[in-house]
């Protein structure tokens, strides 16, 4: 059965004005067009089943804006969230389409611009779009940005997910999208659920809104290592990095996290977290490391974990295979505990939980209680890094 008169007719008067975007209201009946002139629609009245007559609108829309008769579900096959490129005239025609999967593709498009950000927004406001559209560094900048990022910070306290809170406060943490009280605001929410702070230690670890003096360990390591720091030594700096007064923000924030997380998903976070702060510094004998790794050998088909991470540390400081590291180790013979921690954590990855996750899927205290192994090697090095633990040797 065709659509009835009236709403093919008001259907081609709306697609004769060339649209921008298209959304279906499908529990009020109701098409949506955006246009130079603003906003079109148009009621339907089905003459036969819902679910049916929307199909034959959709079967109408990919007809003119795609020349496919019936073709919609055929053309969106070949799309899925993977980031496909398209220019923005193809991504504009899915817009067309009334169909969110549409617009889900257009937001996972390798490239978007600003324009087309703005009209898949009008389609489809959801926080995982919004979220999507912010990982485009175009929209960040451009007038969507802004907006994208109020909706999120609205509807974070309705966030169910704990990967999707830390996600979204990472990404509203780009630089211009929000005012700086909006940002303290954030900050003190994470003092209650530090999910938050996961978002902050992913988004700026060395811009904490946190102040904290720096190491006592600071002004020695300063005048040792001060100028081959600047000469490129990397482990130089990254000692200077911890030592300072943002280096400790970064190591108090992340304690925080790793001792009371909610979920999975905020462990693998912040284990991502390390992994990225410390990357300039993991070593070769790193378990992540590939195939320049020398030990990766010893440890394929057994598990990965914190002690076998210590050990690497240690064989890897004993083993005078790194010039820059013995350049750093000669010139502060008394952090020798310091630098060890910073090599261990420099080698953490998903890696040292996947043993404990295989087995689980417990959230909450008893999750903590089964991540000991993980967590309290953690905060021994990151408290060693903090002056507060004692020295192991």
């Amino acid at each position: 059965m065709a659509l009835s008169s009236e709403d093919s007719l008001r259907l081609n008067v709306m697609m004769a004005q060339k649209p921008q975007a298209i959304r279906i209201d499908e529990s009020r009946l109701v098409v949506h067009a955006l246009t130079d002139k603003g906003e079109a629609k148009v009621q339907l009245n089905p003459n036969c089943l819902e679910d049916k007559y929307l199909k034959q609108v959709r079967e109408l829309l990919s007809t003119h804006f795609l020349g496919s008769p019936g073709g919609y579900p055929v053309y969106l096959r070949r799309w899925t969230r993977m980031g496909q490129e398209r220019d923005d005239e193809s991504l504009g025609r899915l817009l067309l389409l009334g169909e969110p999967e549409a617009v889900v593709a257009v937001v996972h498009a390798a490239h978007l611009s600003d324009e087309i950000a703005a009209r898949a927004w009008w389609a489809m406001s959801t926080s995982n779009n919004a979220r999507r559209l912010l990982n485009h560094q175009e929209v960040v900048e451009g007038v969507t940005g802004r907006q994208l990022a109020e909706f999120l910070i609205e509807f974070l306290p309705f966030e169910e997910e704990q990967w999707a809170i830390g996600e979204s406060v990472r990404l509203i943490l780009q630089p211009g999208l929000i005012s700086e009280d909006e940002r303290e605001k954030l900050w003190g929410q994470g003092k209650r659920k530090n999910t938050y702070l996961l978002g902050f230690l992913a988004a700026d670890p060395d811009n904490l809104p946190e102040e904290v003096p720096a190491s006592p360990l600071f002004v020695e390591a300063s005048d040792a290592l001060e100028d081959i720091a600047a000469s490129g030594n990397v482990y130089a700096r990254q000692l200077l990095r911890l030592f300072s007064p943002r280096g400790q923000a970064f190591l108090q924030t992340l304690e925080k996290v790793v001792k009371k997380p909610n979920n999975q998903d905020v462990v693998i976070g912040y284990l991502r977290v390390i992994s990225h702060y410390f990357e300039s510094t993991c070593p070769e004998c790193a378990p992540q490391s590939g195939v320049n790794n020398t030990r990766l050998h010893e440890l394929e088909g057994s598990e990965v974990d914190m002690q076998s991470l210590i050990r690497l540390a240690q064989e890897y400081m004993q083993s005078d295979s790194d010039e820059s590291l013995g350049a750093v180790m000669e010139r502060v013979s008394g952090m020798q505990d310091e630098i060890e921690a910073l090599l261990t954590l420099s080698m953490v990855s998903e890696l040292v939980i996947n043993p404990i996750f295989a087995r689980t899927d417990a959230i909450g205290t008893l999750m903590r209680k089964k991540l000991e192994p993980v967590s309290g090697p953690i905060l021994e090095c990151t408290g060693l890094l903090q002056g507060r633990n004692k020295r192991r040797s």
